[in-house]
């Protein structure tokens, strides 16, 4: 998870509509505000799943966000996260747990098959190049995504 806070010089609604307009459905993304805790808007962002592959591609983040109005006149308090999708994370630790049980099993004595070394072995090294290509990409896609908020809310 990834933080992000700044502050702008406008009213939570106002920022709220702009986010809407430039984040909507038209755009190709998902966009879910609420107004109902006091005095401040929430609101949560992802990109659209159309097809099935897209969530290995581009459907691995979730934004939430958070207005909130300050005591300071026209100036809200933005806090933002980028959270991973719980799909992607479970992914990745299947594959560790998995190849982990095998090892363990294999040194155990519960396994005697020395190929099940190898399968193993495949498995952790999957798993942790996985975590390594999505925390990669998690970083780079946090990073266009606070650059498209700072140009819609013109920072």
């Amino acid at each position: 998870m990834k933080e992000w806070n700044f502050k702008v010089k406008s009213n939570p609604r106002e920022i709220s509509a702009k986010l809407e307009d430039a984040l909507g459905p038209a755009n190709g993304f998902v966009f879910n505000m609420d107004e109902s805790i006091n005095n401040s808007i929430t609101f949560k962002i992802r990109k659209r799943i159309l097809y099935a592959w897209y969530l290995i591609f581009s459907n691995n983040m979730i934004v939430k966000g958070k207005l909130l109005k300050t005591d300071i006149e026209n100036v809200t308090d933005v806090k933002i996260s980028f959270t991973q999708h719980f799909l992607m994370v479970l992914v990745v630790f299947t594959n560790i747990i998995f190849g982990l049980g095998l090892l363990i099993a294999m040194i155990s004595g519960i396994i005697n098959n020395t190929s099940i070394y190898a399968i193993s072995g495949i498995f952790l090294i999957f798993g942790i190049s996985l975590w390594f290509i999505i925390k990669n990409r998690f970083d780079r896609k946090a990073q266009e995504y606070q650059e498209l908020i700072s140009g819609v809310l013109e920072l």
